[in-house]
């Protein structure tokens, strides 16, 4: 389902909520650290930078994306600061390290995941003590960008055709995932922020969400009837966000949660 390549054409706009939430993450010599939906491997590259003598898990659910990550993992043999870095194909819902971890990171990916409270209540278990545990989610989806296509996705048209494919979901707001972590004995520090990405190109919002949120759609259609969609989409996505002389104001709000057990 998943192309790196389109996912990877807002690299820069993509990565920056990755640092800011590891920058709250004080870890100072971890064994272990793993990134819970890896996608194609280069943020989780400069894991194995930041903490050199620790090994480094990237786990994904996406073949197309473990191969991209392993095709990175090659190009960087025999570079230092390289770390113990490796990534494996697997569901991160039925994930288990089968020891105590010292980090772990999921960046934009639970929101894909129905029920992902439990999920968190379970990695939090995981945790060796003073473990860290560190997420965002986008929370745009009261936005145009997810309201079109939901829109759309159920209308005359394309409700036939789309019927059971799932659309990603609402992230929860900081509280509540204060409030599930902090009950589950960790200590929190939980936030939101909303970037406000200034795109270049020929519709830049509409490239965007061909490398994420359209992804469920374009995989169910086949390519005569996805470039049909994307017209009815595109249209109206440039209409919502219209561009500007200096690019194409994007704003985009993300949640931040990180935990440290106890």
């Amino acid at each position: 389902m998943w192309d790196p390549g389109q996912y990877l054409r807002y690299a820069d706009e993509r990565s920056r909520p990755f640092f800011d939430l590891l920058g709250r993450v004080v870890a100072d010599r971890p064994d272990l650290v793993v990134d819970l939906g890896c996608g194609p491997g280069q943020l989780t590259a400069t894991l194995a930078s930041r903490w050199p003598d620790a090994e480094i898990e990237g786990i994904d659910s996406s073949p197309e994306m473990i191969t991209s990550a392993r095709e990175l993992l090659a190009d960087r043999a025999g570079s230092k600061g390289g770390g113990r870095l490796s990534f494996a194909l697997g569901d991160l819902r039925d994930w288990n390290s089968g020891r105590p971890v010292d980090v772990i990171v999921s960046n934009a990916v639970l929101q894909w995941v129905p029920g992902h409270a439990q999920l968190l209540t379970q990695w939090s278990g995981m945790l060796a003590a003073g473990g860290w545990l560190a997420f965002q989610v986008p929370g745009n989806f009261d936005q145009p960008s997810h309201a079109i296509l939901r829109e759309l996705a159920s209308s005359k048209r394309w409700r036939p055709l789309l019927a059971g494919v799932q659309l990603n979901r609402q992230a929860g707001d900081p509280a509540e995932y204060l409030d599930l972590l902090a009950g589950a004995g960790c200590q929190v520090d939980a936030w939101e922020t909303t970037y406000l990405h200034v795109l270049q190109g020929e519709d830049p919002v509409l490239d965007w969400y061909k490398g994420s949120g359209l992804r469920p759609v374009l995989t169910a259609l086949p390519p005569e009837l996805s470039a049909e969609f994307l017209a009815s989409y595109g249209a109206r996505i440039r209409e919502a966000y219209p561009a500007a002389p200096y690019g194409t104001p994007f704003p985009f709000r993300r949640v931040f949660v990180v935990a440290r057990r106890s």
